[in-house]
């Protein structure tokens, strides 16, 4: 019997958002933002450990307080996937999930569907067909199409032609450790920095993302105060009455 691959998930997590700083550790729930996805990546079921990576000691004990492991970084990384790279560096796995640290309503299911693609393929994410007209033509909502083996063959911030049903692309990203840390080294492509999408220097050297397709809604990242005030609403919403 195959062994099962061991899958690491780290949560990068910064505290100069330019748009809402410090909101980690916003916590209006009664819970810290970052406690909230990490308890989230919790329940999927092919993660064996979780990371909180980070530069910033005041988040760093928070993550602590709530029994997460946590992996100091670098101030001087350019982005979540040095993070990703820095925080596993001398951690056996075989492949890595990185999970954005502002999406407190990320499904436990979508992250094991990108783990699972790993098993064929160098990289992988997630999108889904479940997204509304306006945010079709919202900048900030990343819009994908496949190939019809089911590889991203562009993403962008614009509505982007295609022949076949357009995808929302939804914010979490699979490694092999061997490809997270070539992918480490590649610098940042004309079409990445054009349209502020990471995943693009990916393509643009080469190299292929598989797309697990989920028929299911996500509400996104929490970017503004707007984003986080309407993710409190929905958290008590559903919080059970005493």
């Amino acid at each position: 019997m195959a062994r099962r691959p061991r899958v690491v998930a780290v949560i990068p997590a910064r505290f100069a958002a330019v748009r809402l700083p410090g909101k980690p550790l916003l916590n209006e729930t009664g819970k810290y933002l970052v406690q909230h996805v990490y308890e989230r990546v919790a329940e999927a079921r092919r993660v064996s450990r979780i990371l909180i990576a980070t530069d910033d000691e005041r988040i760093a004990r928070a993550a602590r307080s709530f029994g997460a492991e946590v992996a100091m970084t670098a101030a001087t990384l350019p982005n979540g996937t040095s993070r990703c790279a820095a925080a596993v560096r001398d951690i056996p796995c075989d492949h890595v999930i990185n999970v954005q640290g502002d999406e407190p309503d990320i499904d436990p299911a979508v992250i094991d569907k990108a783990a699972a693609l790993l098993n064929g393929c160098e990289m992988s994410t997630v999108a889904t067909t479940f997204f509304t007209p306006e945010e079709s033509i919202n900048p900030s909502r990343v819009k994908v199409v496949v190939d019809r083996d089911g590889y991203a063959l562009y993403f962008s911030r614009a509505r982007i032609p295609s022949a076949g049903p357009a995808l929302l692309h939804l914010g979490l990203y699979g490694y092999t450790k061997t490809f997270l840390r070539k992918l480490a080294k590649i610098p940042a492509s004309p079409l990445s920095e054009q349209e502020r999408l990471e995943q693009l220097r990916v393509l643009e050297n080469g190299h292929r993302i598989r797309v697990a397709v989920v028929d299911s809604p996500s509400p996104g990242g929490i970017d503004t105060p707007a984003d986080y005030a309407a993710f409190v609403a929905r958290w008590n919403s559903r919080a059970p009455r005493v």
